[in-house]
């Protein structure tokens, strides 16, 4: 009775869900938003006090009563109505304007490919209770794989790597479907928190994840580079407790990130192993798409491509790949269907 009103004045979006980061792309747009995954939290009343960059900025600044911490860790909810109630600032975000009974988009989310069905389930009601009137998955992997305008409903095969946040998805994607598929729990957090490890174990020197991301982004690197970077890195020393600034290298960073960046590389090749000789041949000759955040670590394609002995190219935008690939599928929801988690399929187009 109020689908044709719903459809009128809602707008259906695709959300990238990050552990880092949300994007939400709206049908017709584009991608509108693109916030820091965090919310702020008053302990004593346990209202929200702000969602995404402005709670962001009060990462390690608040006082004792005030959490700001991400509701998602590791690609999964780990506060169900945090996370609802950072997904309901987001719809109204888009639909400011709109009256909130009229708010009720489709929306495809991004999951990660190795979640349980209870995760999944989490995901769709958290959707559904903060706003959505129907909700749809689709693994993250597929919808990077989109993004990037990989042909993945045809018969040839594609091998994607999406570095986020929390995960690294592989997969092998081939006629709209998840051939195989594997998800790591080592992604940019990790490479972080290597950095902090390393700044402490060799320079006594007590480091926050921003700084960290700073250094990671600024100098960091999979191999030598041409040039030496250096980068100035403020901390607490650990043994006087004083402030203290030291210089980080290039070589530090690529010291620090050599087990998480081994772990990503030899979950690649293990996957490889596994892919079907008429896959395999497709993708010697399409190569290896990096996706996601990580992607953007320098040289680490050419790692890969050393290790795999495999082509491997960056996708263009590899942080909105992801976004961009759930607002395809919003833009013709009924076509792409089969690219959705199997679940769903039933309830499209109803």
């Amino acid at each position: 009775m109020f689908e044709p009103i719903f459809k009128r004045f809602s707008q259906d979006i695709g959300i990238d869900l990050g552990t880092a980061n949300t994007l939400v792309y709206v049908k017709g747009k584009g991608i509108v938003i693109n916030e820091p995954s965090v919310v702020a939290v008053n302990n004593r009343t346990k209202q929200i006090v702000a969602i995404g960059t402005e709670a962001q900025k009060m990462v390690g600044r608040t006082p004792g009563y005030i959490t700001a911490s991400r509701p998602l860790v590791d690609g999964v909810i780990s506060d169900f109505e945090v996370t609802e109630q950072m997904l309901r600032y987001f719809i109204d975000k888009v639909h400011a304007g709109t009256y909130s009974f009229l708010r009720r988009p489709r929306v495809v989310i991004g999951v990660p490919s190795g979640v349980t069905e209870v995760e999944k389930r989490a995901v769709q009601d958290a959707t559904i209770n903060a706003g959505a009137r129907k909700a749809y998955l689709v693994e993250e992997p597929m919808a990077a794989a989109i993004g990037a305008r990989l042909p993945v409903q045809d018969a040839v095969g594609s091998l994607v790597v999406d570095i986020g946040g929390g995960t690294t998805e592989i997969a092998v994607l081939s006629l709209g479907g998840v051939v195989i598929a594997r998800s790591i729990r080592v992604a940019g957090d990790k490479l972080n928190q290597a950095i902090i490890q390393h700044a402490r174990d060799k320079f006594n020197l007590l480091i926050g994840e921003r700084t960290a991301e700073e250094i990671k982004i600024s100098i960091g690197s999979a191999l030598p580079l041409e040039e030496l970077m250096e980068a100035p890195v403020r901390g607490r020393d650990l043994l006087t407790g004083l402030p203290k600034e030291i210089v980080f290298t290039d070589a530090d960073v690529r010291e620090a990130l050599y087990s998480p960046v081994k772990s990503i590389v030899e979950s690649i090749k293990s996957v490889v192993e596994e892919v079907p000789p008429e896959i395999i041949g497709d993708i010697m000759f399409r190569g290896i798409m990096l996706a996601g955040g990580g992607a953007l670590l320098r040289r680490l394609d050419e790692l890969v491509s050393l290790e795999t002995k495999i082509p491997v190219t960056v996708a263009d935008d590899p942080l909105t790949c992801v976004a961009r690939g759930t607002g395809v599928i919003v833009e013709d929801l009924e076509a792409l269907a089969d690219v959705l988690v199997p679940a769903e399929l039933e309830s499209v187009g109803r």
